[in-house]
């Protein structure tokens, strides 16, 4: 069996205050002609379908657009809700869309979708779990130490079962390993974190919610990663559609279709001189969504305005020279993510009053993040 797995189209989404519904609307058009080409038998979207909970009224249209258009494909669409959909909306009218052959995964309570297709070698089960949270697995499995992801994962999946039919799990969820971009929301202390042995029943786990295209427990696990580049940080990622073919039972083969987006995302670096010669403006890719750093020593009175007029998608500028150079950095999204949340309100209070917190003070701001952290998850 052969099908496409796809995830975080983030419909609607805008980048640096620039809307991207013209590119992904192209983008997707660019993955219906790869369906067309490729004929899979399924087509399956691991979450992150809309940007926010409740997307624009474009975005809703666009999504509307493709599904009906892969349903005329003869191909199967099974679809989960990431944490950036709201799971109500997403799962609205999907018993009726069945009929064409779109699977959306209702909200969860307590039971783990399935979609059965066949192929040559039998039966094939998808089990559809949406993202969902230790607090929402507490009520559904009241006997079970629920305080971790893995162990609301492993509560999920127990209904599962071994059994021998293969079985590929489509679920948006953070594996413990994964490497993230900086598009992607930031989880204090590493606490979404899934580890992999609770995906051990499965021969293929489609997993979204990282943005950067990977593979891991072996191969039979897999990121596809964004369509399109969200963020400066995926500028030499290379953003593909991933193809898995399942053979007999402990046969799996991986591959990727490259999407080439309708404007790149790239960085340009120099002074303000160099990036304004004929040369340089004669270079292609002046459309495309750029962050420039410049080079010059002193700041280029109005340099963004007048860059714009010459790169018209210019997302972010900054400046790289001696006065730059002596900022205090700052630690980037993995290494914030390896501490805790104490840590980080440690550092903070030590920066802003030059001097470290009582224990009085420690011990009330831990009160405070038990507190909340019971909330979140």
């Amino acid at each position: 069996m052969k099908f496409f797995h796809l995830s975080d189209l983030h419909l609607g989404k805008r980048v640096n205050e620039f809307s991207l519904l013209e590119d992904q609307t192209y983008i997707l058009d660019r993955i219906l002609n790869l369906v067309q080409e490729e004929k899979p038998q399924a087509v399956v979207i691991a979450g992150d379908v809309y940007d926010r909970a409740v997307p624009s009224a474009e975005a809703v249209q666009l999504l509307d657009d493709f599904l009906w258009k892969l349903s005329r494909l003869d191909t199967q669409v099974l679809l989960i809700s990431g944490n950036h959909d709201c799971p109500e909306r997403m799962a609205f009218g999907g018993r009726l869309m069945e009929a064409s052959g779109i699977h959306i995964a209702p909200v969860y309570q307590g039971t783990v979708e399935r979609v059965t297709l066949e192929d040559e070698w039998g039966p094939v089960e998808f089990c559809l779990l949406p993202f969902v949270k230790p607090v929402q697995l507490r009520h559904f499995f009241p006997d079970r130490n629920i305080q971790t992801y893995t162990q609301a994962l492993e509560a999920a999946l127990s209904q599962v079962g071994e059994g021998g039919a293969r079985r590929v799990l489509v679920t948006h969820q953070y594996l413990t390993g994964a490497d993230r971009t900086d598009s992607e929301e930031l989880w204090l202390g590493g606490s979404q974190a899934v580890e992999g042995n609770v995906f051990a029943p499965f021969d293929y786990v489609a997993l979204g919610h990282i943005h950067r295209p990977q593979t891991l427990l072996g191969g039979k696990a897999r990121y596809c990663g964004t369509p399109l580049k969200y963020s400066f940080s995926e500028v030499n990622d290379h953003k593909s559609v991933t193809v898995v073919e399942l053979g007999e039972k402990g046969t799996l083969t991986l591959s990727t279709l490259p999407l080439t987006p309708l404007r790149e995302m790239r960085r340009m670096r120099g002074s303000f001189e160099e990036l304004t010669t004929p040369a340089a403006l004669a270079a292609p890719g002046r459309e495309d969504y750029l962050g420039i750093t410049l080079t010059d020593q002193e700041d280029i009175p109005d340099g963004f305005r007048r860059l714009q007029q010459v790169y018209p998608n210019l997302m972010a500028l900054e400046y790289d020279n001696l006065r730059t150079g002596t900022r205090n950095q700052l630690d980037t999204p993995q290494a914030v993510e390896e501490k805790g949340p104490l840590e980080l309100f440690r550092e903070l209070y030590q920066t802003q009053n030059n001097k470290p917190m009582s224990d009085q003070q420690e011990e009330y701001l831990e009160g405070l993040i038990r507190e909340i952290w019971e909330e979140e998850v």
